[in-house]
């Protein structure tokens, strides 16, 4: 299954608009950065154009350089699984471990 991966410009950032505009409720919010549930995705597209730092890509269209962003976002999901809902489980601290290593990021200037 193809869906959309939030890489590396969310980081730090969390901004929420996509949270905001996902009609389905499969943006879940880690510590660092914001994931989705690829299971409770339903491809609409909602979260791309309204992301400020453009960290939204569907999967096949990740930049090289952020590839890793495509298996920390499976990985956010090992223990949580599919909830049903981000709202339901509200902020986690289940970052993967390679996004709990990054440096800190994209903070402003």
């Amino acid at each position: 299954m193809v869906t959309y991966i939030i890489a590396e410009p969310c980081v730090d950032v969390l901004d929420k608009a996509c949270v905001e505009e996902c009609p389905v409720d499969c943006i879940y919010e880690g510590d660092r950065m914001l994931y989705i549930q690829p299971d409770e995705c339903v491809d609409c597209g909602a979260c791309e154009p309204v992301c400020p730092v453009e960290a939204i890509f569907y999967e096949d269209d990740v930049p090289d350089e952020w590839e890793p962003y495509v298996s920390a976002n499976a990985d956010f999901f090992d223990d949580l699984g599919s909830p049903g809902g981000a709202s339901k489980v509200g902020k986690t601290e289940a970052d993967p471990a390679f996004i709990k290593g990054l440096p800190p990021m994209n903070e402003e200037e």
